[in-house]
Protein backbone atom coordinates (compact mmCIF):
# COMPACT_ATOMS: atom_id res chain seq x y z
CA UNK A 1 0.00 0.00 0.00
CA UNK A 2 1.17 3.27 -1.05
CA UNK A 3 2.40 5.62 1.72
CA UNK A 4 0.80 9.11 1.81
CA UNK A 5 2.94 12.03 0.63
CA UNK A 6 1.84 15.32 2.52
CA UNK A 7 2.90 17.99 -0.32
CA UNK A 8 -0.47 19.95 -1.57
CA UNK A 9 -1.93 17.94 -5.05
CA UNK A 10 -1.57 20.32 -8.18
CA UNK A 11 -4.82 22.63 -7.78
CA UNK A 12 -5.65 21.74 -11.14
CA UNK A 13 -8.29 19.77 -13.11
CA UNK A 14 -8.15 17.65 -16.64
CA UNK A 15 -11.32 17.38 -18.06
CA UNK A 16 -11.04 14.31 -20.30
CA UNK A 17 -13.05 14.27 -23.22
CA UNK A 18 -14.31 11.64 -25.61
CA UNK A 19 -12.90 11.29 -29.56
CA UNK A 20 -15.46 9.30 -31.20
CA UNK A 21 -18.48 10.18 -32.88
CA UNK A 22 -20.87 8.12 -35.02
CA UNK A 23 -24.49 8.24 -35.82
CA UNK A 24 -26.54 7.75 -33.13
CA UNK A 25 -30.04 10.41 -33.70
CA UNK A 26 -32.89 10.54 -36.13
CA UNK A 27 -31.18 11.12 -39.70
CA UNK A 28 -27.69 9.69 -39.28
CA UNK A 29 -26.99 13.04 -36.72
CA UNK A 30 -23.92 12.05 -34.86
CA UNK A 31 -22.96 11.79 -30.79
CA UNK A 32 -19.95 13.02 -29.33
CA UNK A 33 -19.00 15.09 -26.65
CA UNK A 34 -22.58 16.85 -24.79
CA UNK A 35 -20.99 19.94 -24.48
CA UNK A 36 -22.45 21.22 -21.09
CA UNK A 37 -20.70 17.80 -19.79
CA UNK A 38 -17.51 19.66 -20.47
CA UNK A 39 -18.32 23.11 -19.77
CA UNK A 40 -20.34 22.87 -16.84
CA UNK A 41 -17.56 21.31 -14.55
CA UNK A 42 -14.79 23.63 -16.49
CA UNK A 43 -16.83 27.03 -15.01
CA UNK A 44 -17.22 24.97 -11.68
CA UNK A 45 -13.37 24.66 -11.55
CA UNK A 46 -12.00 27.52 -12.74
CA UNK A 47 -14.87 29.69 -10.43
CA UNK A 48 -13.08 27.72 -7.27
CA UNK A 49 -9.39 28.38 -8.71
CA UNK A 50 -8.19 25.60 -10.43
CA UNK A 51 -6.33 25.33 -13.37
CA UNK A 52 -7.60 23.58 -16.28
CA UNK A 53 -7.29 21.66 -19.39
CA UNK A 54 -9.06 19.19 -21.50
CA UNK A 55 -7.46 16.28 -23.18
CA UNK A 56 -8.72 13.10 -25.29
CA UNK A 57 -7.15 10.07 -26.40
CA UNK A 58 -6.32 12.09 -29.88
CA UNK A 59 -6.46 14.97 -28.70
CA UNK A 60 -9.73 15.53 -31.45
CA UNK A 61 -13.23 15.80 -30.45
CA UNK A 62 -16.78 16.39 -31.78
CA UNK A 63 -19.76 18.09 -30.08
CA UNK A 64 -22.90 16.13 -29.88
CA UNK A 65 -25.23 17.07 -32.16
CA UNK A 66 -28.35 16.74 -29.19
CA UNK A 67 -25.87 18.88 -27.28
CA UNK A 68 -26.06 21.84 -29.69
CA UNK A 69 -29.89 21.99 -29.59
CA UNK A 70 -31.97 25.15 -28.26
CA UNK A 71 -33.32 22.92 -25.42
CA UNK A 72 -30.08 21.69 -24.50
CA UNK A 73 -27.94 24.74 -24.46
CA UNK A 74 -29.25 28.21 -24.04
CA UNK A 75 -28.14 31.61 -22.44
CA UNK A 76 -24.44 31.59 -21.09
CA UNK A 77 -24.05 28.18 -22.35
CA UNK A 78 -24.64 28.89 -25.38
CA UNK A 79 -22.39 31.72 -26.12
CA UNK A 80 -20.19 30.11 -24.16
CA UNK A 81 -19.94 27.06 -26.90
CA UNK A 82 -20.58 29.46 -29.76
CA UNK A 83 -17.74 32.31 -28.71
CA UNK A 84 -14.86 30.59 -30.46
CA UNK A 85 -12.70 33.03 -28.62
CA UNK A 86 -13.69 33.13 -25.20
CA UNK A 87 -11.73 30.85 -22.77
CA UNK A 88 -13.74 27.66 -22.84
CA UNK A 89 -13.55 27.19 -26.49
CA UNK A 90 -9.78 28.33 -26.39
CA UNK A 91 -9.37 24.97 -24.14
CA UNK A 92 -10.93 23.15 -25.60
CA UNK A 93 -10.32 23.41 -29.28
CA UNK A 94 -6.46 23.31 -28.24
CA UNK A 95 -7.03 20.00 -25.72
CA UNK A 96 -4.12 17.83 -25.37
CA UNK A 97 -3.44 14.59 -27.00
CA UNK A 98 -3.44 12.10 -23.92
CA UNK A 99 -0.24 10.06 -24.50
CA UNK A 100 1.32 13.56 -24.32
CA UNK A 101 0.04 14.42 -20.72
CA UNK A 102 1.85 14.14 -17.61
CA UNK A 103 -0.75 13.27 -14.90
CA UNK A 104 1.71 14.20 -11.78
CA UNK A 105 0.00 17.83 -12.79
CA UNK A 106 -3.17 17.39 -11.93
CA UNK A 107 -5.04 16.72 -8.43
CA UNK A 108 -8.20 16.05 -10.61
CA UNK A 109 -9.31 13.69 -13.02
CA UNK A 110 -12.93 14.31 -14.84
CA UNK A 111 -13.77 12.00 -17.30
CA UNK A 112 -16.92 14.24 -19.18
CA UNK A 113 -19.30 12.49 -21.56
CA UNK A 114 -22.19 11.81 -24.15
CA UNK A 115 -22.93 8.62 -25.61
CA UNK A 116 -19.99 8.48 -27.61
CA UNK A 117 -17.69 7.47 -24.33
CA UNK A 118 -19.14 4.11 -24.85
CA UNK A 119 -17.38 3.84 -28.06
CA UNK A 120 -14.09 5.05 -26.97
CA UNK A 121 -13.33 5.06 -23.37
CA UNK A 122 -12.89 1.46 -22.72
CA UNK A 123 -10.41 1.24 -25.10
CA UNK A 124 -8.65 4.92 -24.29
CA UNK A 125 -5.36 3.60 -22.63
CA UNK A 126 -3.86 6.61 -22.44
CA UNK A 127 -6.64 8.25 -21.14
CA UNK A 128 -6.84 5.28 -18.72
CA UNK A 129 -3.37 5.78 -17.73
CA UNK A 130 -4.11 9.36 -16.29
CA UNK A 131 -7.32 8.60 -14.45
CA UNK A 132 -5.03 5.51 -12.69
CA UNK A 133 -1.89 7.55 -11.97
CA UNK A 134 -3.82 10.55 -10.45
CA UNK A 135 -6.13 8.06 -8.29
CA UNK A 136 -3.06 6.32 -7.25
CA UNK A 137 -1.38 9.85 -6.34
CA UNK A 138 -4.07 10.38 -3.94
CA UNK A 139 -6.36 12.40 -5.93
CA UNK A 140 -9.73 12.48 -7.26
CA UNK A 141 -11.12 10.79 -10.01
CA UNK A 142 -15.10 11.62 -11.42
CA UNK A 143 -17.11 11.16 -13.86
CA UNK A 144 -20.46 12.13 -15.22
CA UNK A 145 -23.15 10.34 -17.29
CA UNK A 146 -21.64 8.27 -19.89
CA UNK A 147 -17.96 9.15 -18.85
CA UNK A 148 -18.30 5.83 -16.27
CA UNK A 149 -17.45 4.12 -19.03
CA UNK A 150 -13.38 4.66 -18.33
CA UNK A 151 -13.81 3.30 -14.73
CA UNK A 152 -13.63 -0.67 -15.84
CA UNK A 153 -10.04 -0.36 -17.66
CA UNK A 154 -8.64 1.92 -15.35
CA UNK A 155 -6.92 0.06 -13.02
CA UNK A 156 -5.90 0.43 -9.49
CA UNK A 157 -1.54 -0.54 -9.52
CA UNK A 158 -2.05 -1.30 -6.01
CA UNK A 159 -4.79 -4.00 -6.30
CA UNK A 160 -4.57 -4.83 -9.43
CA UNK A 161 -8.29 -4.40 -9.49
CA UNK A 162 -10.97 -1.21 -11.37
CA UNK A 163 -10.84 1.93 -9.12
CA UNK A 164 -14.38 1.45 -8.44
CA UNK A 165 -14.40 -1.81 -6.99
CA UNK A 166 -16.54 -1.65 -4.34
CA UNK A 167 -17.57 1.74 -4.92
CA UNK A 168 -20.72 3.02 -5.21
CA UNK A 169 -21.03 4.77 -8.45
CA UNK A 170 -23.78 6.23 -10.41
CA UNK A 171 -24.29 7.25 -14.08
CA UNK A 172 -26.92 7.36 -17.01
CA UNK A 173 -29.45 4.77 -16.63
CA UNK A 174 -30.27 1.99 -18.95
CA UNK A 175 -33.83 2.97 -18.34
CA UNK A 176 -33.08 6.51 -19.83
CA UNK A 177 -31.51 4.63 -22.92
CA UNK A 178 -34.77 2.91 -23.40
CA UNK A 179 -36.52 6.28 -22.84
CA UNK A 180 -34.02 8.08 -25.81
CA UNK A 181 -34.36 4.98 -27.77
CA UNK A 182 -30.92 4.43 -28.41
CA UNK A 183 -30.52 1.06 -26.48
CA UNK A 184 -30.56 -1.10 -29.62
CA UNK A 185 -27.79 1.08 -31.15
CA UNK A 186 -25.49 0.97 -28.17
CA UNK A 187 -26.49 -2.77 -28.13
CA UNK A 188 -24.93 -2.88 -31.55
CA UNK A 189 -21.88 -1.28 -30.90
CA UNK A 190 -21.34 -3.64 -28.57
CA UNK A 191 -20.90 -1.77 -25.13
CA UNK A 192 -22.26 -2.37 -22.14
CA UNK A 193 -24.73 0.61 -20.65
CA UNK A 194 -23.47 2.37 -17.83
CA UNK A 195 -24.88 0.20 -14.83
CA UNK A 196 -23.90 -3.02 -16.58
CA UNK A 197 -20.24 -1.91 -17.04
CA UNK A 198 -20.42 -0.73 -13.05
CA UNK A 199 -21.75 -4.05 -12.13
CA UNK A 200 -19.29 -5.89 -14.09
CA UNK A 201 -16.34 -3.99 -12.82
CA UNK A 202 -17.29 -4.45 -9.27
CA UNK A 203 -19.07 -1.33 -8.12
CA UNK A 204 -22.77 -0.87 -6.53
CA UNK A 205 -24.58 0.92 -9.25
CA UNK A 206 -27.07 4.09 -7.50
CA UNK A 207 -29.90 5.03 -9.79
CA UNK A 208 -30.97 8.66 -9.60
CA UNK A 209 -34.40 9.37 -8.62
CA UNK A 210 -35.27 9.74 -12.25
CA UNK A 211 -33.39 9.24 -15.24
CA UNK A 212 -33.07 13.03 -15.58
CA UNK A 213 -32.44 14.01 -11.69
CA UNK A 214 -29.88 15.63 -10.94
CA UNK A 215 -28.02 13.51 -9.12
CA UNK A 216 -24.22 12.70 -7.77
CA UNK A 217 -22.21 10.22 -5.64
CA UNK A 218 -19.48 10.57 -3.23
CA UNK A 219 -17.92 7.61 -2.43
CA UNK A 220 -13.88 8.19 -1.38
CA UNK A 221 -12.23 10.03 -4.09
CA UNK A 222 -14.29 8.66 -6.75
CA UNK A 223 -17.06 10.58 -7.89
CA UNK A 224 -19.68 10.49 -10.40
CA UNK A 225 -22.99 12.00 -11.41
CA UNK A 226 -25.72 10.58 -13.40
CA UNK A 227 -26.59 12.70 -16.49
CA UNK A 228 -26.43 15.98 -18.38
CA UNK A 229 -28.05 17.94 -15.81
CA UNK A 230 -25.57 16.35 -12.42
CA UNK A 231 -22.53 17.92 -14.46
CA UNK A 232 -22.78 21.27 -12.30
CA UNK A 233 -23.23 19.01 -9.20
CA UNK A 234 -21.12 16.60 -10.04
CA UNK A 235 -18.13 19.21 -10.29
CA UNK A 236 -19.16 21.12 -6.98
CA UNK A 237 -18.94 17.59 -5.57
CA UNK A 238 -15.40 17.13 -7.01
CA UNK A 239 -14.03 20.01 -5.78
CA UNK A 240 -15.47 19.56 -1.90
CA UNK A 241 -13.89 16.10 -2.04
CA UNK A 242 -10.46 17.94 -3.39
CA UNK A 243 -10.48 20.70 -0.87
CA UNK A 244 -11.40 17.60 2.36
CA UNK A 245 -8.28 15.76 0.95
CA UNK A 246 -5.78 15.47 3.55
CA UNK A 247 -3.08 17.32 1.47
CA UNK A 248 -5.35 20.19 2.16
CA UNK A 249 -5.59 20.13 5.95
CA UNK A 250 -2.23 20.96 7.15
CA UNK A 251 -3.20 19.38 10.38
CA UNK A 252 -3.63 16.16 9.49
CA UNK A 253 -0.94 16.43 6.94
CA UNK A 254 1.57 17.59 10.05
CA UNK A 255 0.01 14.39 11.78
CA UNK A 256 0.42 12.18 8.94
CA UNK A 257 4.14 13.43 8.23
CA UNK A 258 5.39 12.32 11.74
CA UNK A 259 4.03 9.01 11.17
CA UNK A 260 5.39 7.78 7.87
CA UNK A 261 4.98 4.13 8.62
CA UNK A 262 1.20 4.68 8.82
CA UNK A 263 -1.05 3.70 5.26
CA UNK A 264 -2.22 6.74 4.01
CA UNK A 265 -5.55 5.21 3.87
CA UNK A 266 -6.65 5.04 7.17
CA UNK A 267 -6.99 8.80 7.87
CA UNK A 268 -8.59 9.31 4.89
CA UNK A 269 -11.13 6.52 5.00
CA UNK A 270 -11.93 8.20 8.01
CA UNK A 271 -12.95 11.56 6.38
CA UNK A 272 -14.45 10.06 3.57
CA UNK A 273 -17.70 8.19 3.61
CA UNK A 274 -20.28 7.26 0.68
CA UNK A 275 -22.35 10.42 0.10
CA UNK A 276 -25.17 10.97 -1.97
CA UNK A 277 -27.10 13.64 -3.31
CA UNK A 278 -29.93 14.51 -4.86
CA UNK A 279 -30.49 17.97 -6.42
Amino acid sequence: MPMYDPRPLPKRALIAVSSAHKPLYKDGKETGLFITEALHPYNVFKENGLEVDFVSETGTYQPDWLSQQDEWLKGDDKAAWEGQKGDFRKKLDSMYKAGDVDPDQYGIFFASAGHASLIDYPESTQLQRLAAKVYCDNGIVAAVCHGGAIFPNTINAVTNESIIVGKKVTGFTTKGEEEEGVLDTIRSWNRPTIEEAAAKAGATYVSPPGPWDSFTITDGRIVTGANPASAHATAVATVKAFNDLPNHDPEIADIEKKNEGDEFPKARNERHGQQQHSV
